[in-house]
């Protein structure tokens, strides 16, 4: 009798991601139908453990992105770890992080619409909330929404360091939105937020810090300035994977956002090398058109295209030639025959592995080469 595990009779998850009695636990990998979403379990615990460790005698404190799993289990599982709460890109997202069990959640953005102000005002009564602004009439509404609903709701204000993306002016312009917080009903001024986002994927390291440390320091002089204005500054936070262990040890840094660390992808592993390859795709071969190339089952539609280059576990001599919707190639570089056949199982770690977790609904947490635990991905497709 095959092991194989067919589409039918999935068990729907508890609100925090479990799936109770999933019929594919206990199961070889091998079973699995693919495409189909592995995480390491050692992989994932190790790397948890390593920033944890990283965190645990500094003054700053590891608030992880959740926009790289989606997945409260895994969320847990950092705060177990003594992660401060977690970061999520979405108010959407914070409302899967809460209903899964995260108490602290900080949305890092800027939620404009009146319907979103609502759902974060409302979520804001279940948890301790945190949100940015950069813009006077954003502050307004949030007050309003607040003040509405007896809610209390901790703002920050986001300073543009050099991204180019939202955020005030360094200096007075950032004063005077952190006084404008500071008086508003219903909200808490609670810092500033400088993103290195531009800078975390700078190859050179010493280039790296240097270019961090200069973004951090607009960012802490203004603070400095708000603490003058007679307004307390009680949380400076900023921080990617591949900067971690240069702003998150950076004097006036209270929190750090780093995500990607817990799963991480080919790229970014040359950077941050003491993270492993936590997630990866099974993906089954389906042709070979000639010695050196495979196709396999594993697309844009599974990988995704966020940036970065897939990789074959376990296939150095293997280069990604191309990923069109359903199909994934590779090519041997040395021009040699691949050694692989249609049928054939091949691992696949995703060139960008946030694009590509959000991308599916379920992942399965693998141990020795069977499923221990599977999981549901409660914020995947969430953008609001």
């Amino acid at each position: 009798m095959s092991t194989r595990l067919a589409y039918s009779s999935y068990p729907f998850p508890d609100a925090s991601g479990v799936f109770d009695g999933h019929p594919a636990i206990g199961l070889p990998v091998t079973a699995l139908p693919t495409p189909a979403p592995l995480i390491d379990l050692p992989t994932l615990e190790r790397n948890i453990a390593t920033m944890a460790a990283f965190f645990a005698d500094r003054p700053a404190a590891i608030r992880p992105h959740s926009k790289t799993h989606r997945t409260p289990v895994v969320a847990r599982m950092q705060v177990a770890a003594g992660a401060k709460g977690v970061t999520a890109p979405k108010t959407s997202v914070a409302e899967a992080m809460v209903d899964g069990g995260i108490d602290d959640v900080f949305v890092a953005n800027q939620v404009v619409s009146p319907a979103m102000i609502g759902r974060l005002v409302a979520l804001a009564g279940r948890a301790r909330v945190s949100v940015l602004t950069d813009d006077a009439r954003n502050v307004a509404a949030l007050s309003e929404a607040a003040a509405a609903a007896g809610a209390t709701l901790d703002v920050l204000v986001e300073i543009d360091g050099g991204m180019g993306r939202c955020g005030t002016r360094p200096g007075a312009p950032t004063v005077a939105l952190a006084a404008e917080i500071a008086r508003a009903p219903g909200l808490r001024f609670a810092g500033v937020h400088v993103y290195e986002g531009h800078l975390v994927q700078v190859p050179d390291r010493a280039e790296r810090t240097r270019a961090t440390e200069a973004m951090l320091d607009l960012g802490l002089e203004t603070a400095g300035l708000i603490r003058r204005a007679g307004i307390d500054v009680e949380t400076v936070t900023c921080g990617g994977t591949g900067t971690y262990d240069i702003s998150g040890v950076y004097p006036g840094v209270t929190e750090h956002q780093a995500g990607s660390y817990v799963y991480m992808d080919p790229g970014y592993q040359r950077k941050a090398p003491a993270f492993g390859l936590a997630f990866s795709l099974l993906s089954t071969v389906l042709s070979t058109p000639s010695p050196d190339r495979v196709v396999v089952d594993s697309g844009l539609q599974v990988l995704s295209t966020g940036g970065g280059e897939a990789a074959a576990k376990g296939h150095p001599e293997l280069a990604l030639k191309g990923l069109s919707e359903e199909h994934g190639t590779f090519i041997r570089t040395d021009g040699g025959a691949t050694g692989l056949r249609a049928g054939d199982l091949v691992e696949i770690h995703p060139g960008h592995c946030c694009a590509a977790a959000n991308l599916h609904d379920t992942v399965y947490a693998v141990r020795a080469g069977a499923v221990e635990a599977v999981w549901a991905v409660t914020a995947r497709g969430r953008s609001q």
